[in-house]
């Protein structure tokens, strides 16, 4: 059945999580899921709502909304679950987020589409291609870096996607890259941030003798591993944990870290709050 996904944040005050419900309830809409979050240290209230329109319009609830947006000074997003936002995968050589990404896809654990999958090696194209999604290889230097982004942004316009999501594309990204998606690419680390950012963390991790390892799933920003952190998994490790164990077990950290990040930014789930994200549900 069709939901309507309502997301609201604005200055915390009494009565807004009447004011919401009240109007939902005015146009006949059925409310299935309500989250909220008043955060003191920055004042500010956020709000996810799963309604069951009931006969209602998406645009008398949006008229509703307009109105209660000029009384609080709302910043909302209402869309319907009929609707799921697309995502472009970007990949490098290692294929264990995409295929993860791929089969919860496929499984409705994630709600959202593969409009393509996109690389800087096309190792993994027969293996995209036989899941029956668009691939395509664009190779990048040092000297066609501006150009080849892009053609890569040109492909994520054509294929209408919403989002993007760095399922261990070891490329970083620019500034200029990231501005035609601002905080709408998510990326998998393989260290547990702030802590080990950057090349190699397993090997960081190592060297110092720590006994967590994990991985981090975040927005990319133009600072290297520095965006909004969403999710994070961490696994147990010992002296006797060689680099290549913790590789090992650090993919399956990054496989589920990537999948909760992405399913809750599909759902609407993540709020930005400065440096730092709400996560509702």
């Amino acid at each position: 059945m069709e939901r309507g996904i309502l997301v609201v944040t604005c200055p915390d005050r009494p009565g807004l999580i009447s004011a919401v419900t009240s109007m939902l309830a005015l146009h006949g809409t059925n409310v299935i899921e309500a989250e909220q979050h008043s955060e003191p240290t920055t004042d500010r209230f956020f709000m996810r709502v799963e309604f069951e329109p009931r006969g209602a319009s998406f645009d008398a609830v949006a008229s509703g909304m307009t109105a209660l947006a000029n009384q609080f000074e709302m910043e909302w997003k209402l869309r319907s679950s009929a609707r799921p936002k697309r995502m472009a995968i970007f990949v490098s050589k290692y294929d264990h987020c995409l295929l993860d990404l791929v089969w919860r896809v496929r499984q409705g654990e994630i709600p959202a589409e593969i409009a393509c999958i996109v690389s800087n090696h096309p190792d993994l194209q027969h293996v995209v291609e036989g899941f029956g999604l668009p691939f395509h290889h664009v190779a990048i230097t040092k000297d066609n870096k501006a150009a080849q982004e892009e053609a890569e942004l040109s492909l994520l316009r054509d294929y209408a996607v919403d989002f993007v999501v760095m399922a261990r594309y070891m490329q970083i990204l620019s500034p200029v890259f990231l501005d035609g998606f601002p905080m709408q690419v998510i990326n998998v680390h393989h260290g547990l941030l702030p802590a080990f950012a950057g090349a190699k963390p397993y090997d960081q991790a190592r060297d110092r003798g720590v006994k967590i390892i994990g991985a981090t799933a975040h927005y990319a920003t133009a600072v290297l591993d520095d965006g909004p952190i969403i999710d994070q998994e961490a696994v147990r490790v010992s002296h006797r944990d060689t680099v290549a164990d913790m590789l090992q077990v650090g993919r399956d950290a990054e496989r589920l870290v990537l999948a909760r990040a992405v399913r809750a930014h599909s759902e609407e789930r993540v709020f930005l709050d400065g440096r730092r994200t709400v996560v509702l549900g």
